[in-house]
């Protein structure tokens, strides 16, 4: 058993390098009412994921060729924006391995999570300059949308005021709002 495990592995690793473009079907574990499909582009470097969850969907593009990750959350009619850092982020082969085996041994669960805040308030319309460093797979998800940038954080205590982005079941994006305190 722990040979055919292997050689799954091994092949999905090789099978994921050369194929110029695989979709995964997703679920969240426990729960019937999150799916996503998740499309890697190997040759443009870009993963699309597609998540629906009622009003918690979102679509999701990592662009590894540009260095971004960008997130439209629909609850919220806004794009949010983030800079792959590699402590953070999965390399593409490594999303597209985890893909692999969740989809040939269906239990497969990653805990990777990314929790990141913005700050209210702080959108721009993305212009001309914005398109140019974010590439136009971006420009296609976010076009129209006030843009936010993330930043990396600690895990939140109080989640009343994030939401959850990402690919389900392999990397987990929390995007929270930072609260501002005030002296009253």
């Amino acid at each position: 058993m722990k040979r055919l495990v292997a050689v799954l592995v091994l092949l999905g690793v090789f099978w994921a390098q050369t194929s110029a473009l695989n979709t995964f079907v997703l679920r969240e574990p426990g729960s019937n009412y999150v799916t996503g499909t998740m499309t890697i582009h190997n040759e443009e470097h870009v993963v699309d994921v597609h998540v629906r969850s009622g009003i918690y969907s979102s679509d999701t593009i990592f662009d590894y060729s540009r260095g971004y990750i960008a997130t439209r959350l629909f609850s919220r009619n806004a794009c949010f924006i983030m800079k792959i850092k590699k402590e953070y982020i999965p390399e593409l082969r490594e999303i597209g391995r985890l893909a692999f085996e969740k989809r040939t041994m269906k239990d497969v669960y990653s805990p990777n999570n990314v929790w990141t805040l913005f700050q209210t308030g702080s959108s721009v319309l993305g212009r001309l300059k914005d398109w140019i460093l974010y590439g136009k797979h971006i420009e296609k998800l976010c076009s129209g949308l006030p843009l936010y940038q993330l930043t990396a954080t600690e895990p939140q205590e109080n989640t009343d005021g994030c939401a959850s982005a990402g690919i389900p079941s392999i990397l987990g994006i929390n995007i929270c709002e930072q609260l501002i305190a005030t002296g009253s």
